[in-house]
């Protein structure tokens, strides 16, 4: 390594101790692990997580349909579309939840949903769903992008419909990008806080506690929660490693 590339590596160094150190330190020094044993916090997981696979499930559904038009279509305004797909990376957390409540109320036939969404188990997956979308729908569209529309015509040629090829021939080649994004939807609607304080504070999930007991208890209360789902993220995380890597090794062959 000369000294360019040594110059360049205390970049490296620096951004990695500036991620990995507190989190590290975190599990560390996670406080009173006792505190997972309440019963509002088991409650608090409970409802984080099935909220997570009910929007994960729905956004599954729509994503493999989505992401195989935006693959293998060329249509009017489809950048358009793309990009207002990829919105909710992009939008406030906080402003999620003005805008999704300002919808609601503010169109007269959907008003009465109202009252199934706000503070309602089902207020928080339309939060998970819309947050984590793009990520399903993005990671489908590239795993049909990388799969060579001439398999697909051969099936055909040899007898089988569109719809038989698309069940058994694109979507088996795609599993790896499936799994990658139903982890990355799934990942990204659990973590969600600022859109939830305006929508659905109730029933609680474990980041809407997790900023409860900091507001009320301060930052030692906070600690064995937060603990708990930086170990969910980062076994999250390493799925998604794990599928994403396989992905890559095989595109490349």
């Amino acid at each position: 390594m000369d000294k360019f590339d040594t110059f360049l590596s205390i970049f490296l160094i620096f951004i990695f101790s500036f991620v990995f150190l507190p989190i590290v330190y975190m599990i560390l020094n996670p406080g009173d692990l006792s505190q997972l044993l309440d019963k509002e916090v088991i409650e608090a997981f409970k409802t984080t997580l099935l909220a997570g696979v009910v929007a994960t499930s729905i956004a599954l559904i729509f994503g493999i349909p989505t992401g195989y038009i935006l693959a293998r279509h060329e249509f009017t305004f489809k950048n358009f579309i793309e990009a207002v797909l990829d919105l909710p990376m992009a939008i406030p957390h906080s402003v999620v939840g003005i805008m999704i409540l300002s919808f609601i109320y503010g169109v007269d036939f959907i008003k009465f949903i109202g009252e199934y969404i706000v503070d309602n188990f089902w207020g928080i997956v339309v939060v998970y769903l819309f947050v984590g979308i793009p990520f399903m729908i993005n990671s489908i569209r590239d795993g049909f992008l990388s799969v060579d529309e001439e398999i697909e015509y051969v099936s055909r040629t040899l007898g089988a419909s569109k719809l038989r090829t698309f069940f058994e021939i694109s979507i088996p080649l795609i599993r790896n990008n499936i799994i990658s994004g139903t982890i990355l939807s799934f990942a990204r609607g659990i973590s969600e806080v600022g859109a939830l304080l305006i929508i659905a504070y109730y029933p609680k999930t474990v980041p809407i506690l997790i900023y409860e007991r900091f507001m009320s208890f301060g930052l030692n209360a906070s600690k064995p929660i937060s603990v708990a789902m930086i170990v969910v993220s980062v076994v999250l995380f390493a799925l998604f490693r794990m599928f994403g890597t396989t992905n890559r090794k095989d595109k490349r062959k």
